[in-house]
């Protein structure tokens, strides 16, 4: 077995009823951590029903007993950092500390929540102030005479492709994420995707160089699925990946939920295989 941690993303497109065991299955398969989207409405689905996330994961934290659990990113054009903040903090009081708090710019669309798009120039900025706050507060720290009690020291993820983003990673996440070449989607075979994902782990240690930061000790999380594909083709393709991914310095390798159609069509039934091979690997 590699070292490498696993997770999944949950898209909260089900009622809870049904949606309650699937987070449950998820930690019973041994994923390390699990994690939703954060939007009012995502992509292809923008008709079907979409809940919430941090109400998701509050349901998930009740539900479950030692999976950790996190936004898979939320993002300032929907989220305010000191209101975000209080609720992860509540959201790991809930969970035992299990929370996990992914950020990222976001895209355009509905969860900005603005009459007017905000230029690159401008979402950088906000991203930049969304990533200081979050941290600031969660990690006990004061904004303008305000200082979260209680603090919670949950992790934070931050999402980022270029220059800027990473550096913001480096400065302030204990993880950073990627999700390969940002092409909106269009996957491409894994094998595919290792120069890419090469160079932006390259650009990752420049960035920590420049802050002044050991770069093995940010960790390094790789969201498959959009740009990077065929991860879930099978039991012995995840693990050749995972293999892959891991030379490249990978810490984390996270899959979506498998559905039943597009997007992230698949079966449930390639990741009780991989889990088999796990508990087989550990005895």
């Amino acid at each position: 077995m590699t070292g490498v941690r696993r997770g999944v993303v949950i898209l909260p497109e089900h009622r809870w009823e049904a949606a309650r065991h699937i987070w449950r299955l998820a930690e019973e398969l041994g994923f390390d951590h699990a994690w939703t989207y954060d939007h009012v409405v995502w992509r292809w689905l923008r008709e079907k029903p979409w809940y919430g996330a941090i109400p998701t994961l509050t349901a998930a934290a009740a539900a479950t007993s030692s999976i950790r659990l996190g936004t898979l990113v939320a993002s300032p054009g929907l989220r305010g950092p000191v209101t975000f903040a209080k609720e992860i903090t509540t959201l790991d009081d809930i969970s035992g500390g299990r929370a996990l708090c992914g950020l990222g710019a976001g895209g355009y669309g509905a969860d900005l929540l603005r009459a007017r798009p905000l230029s690159p120039a401008e979402r950088a900025e906000r991203f930049t102030e969304f990533v200081e706050v979050t941290t600031t507060l969660l990690r006990g720290g004061t904004v303008n005479d305000l200082t979260l009690v209680p603090a919670s020291a949950v992790p934070v993820a931050v999402a980022a492709a270029g220059p800027r983003g990473m550096r913001l990673a480096a400065l302030h996440a204990d993880t950073w994420v990627t999700s390969g070449k940002p092409n909106g989607f269009d996957p491409a075979p894994y094998p595919e995707t290792i120069p890419v994902l090469r160079e932006q782990v390259r650009a990752l240690e420049r960035a920590c160089d420049e802050v002044g930061r050991d770069p093995r000790s940010l960790g390094r999380l790789l969201l498959t699925g959009a740009s990077v594909g065929g991860v879930l083709d099978s039991a012995e393709a995840f693990l050749d990946a995972e293999g892959m991914f891991t030379e490249l310095g990978f810490t984390d390798v996270v899959v979506h939920w498998p559905r039943p159609e597009f997007p992230f069509q698949g079966t449930v039934k390639t990741l009780e295989e991989i889990s088999g091979r796990a508990c087989a690997d550990a005895t």
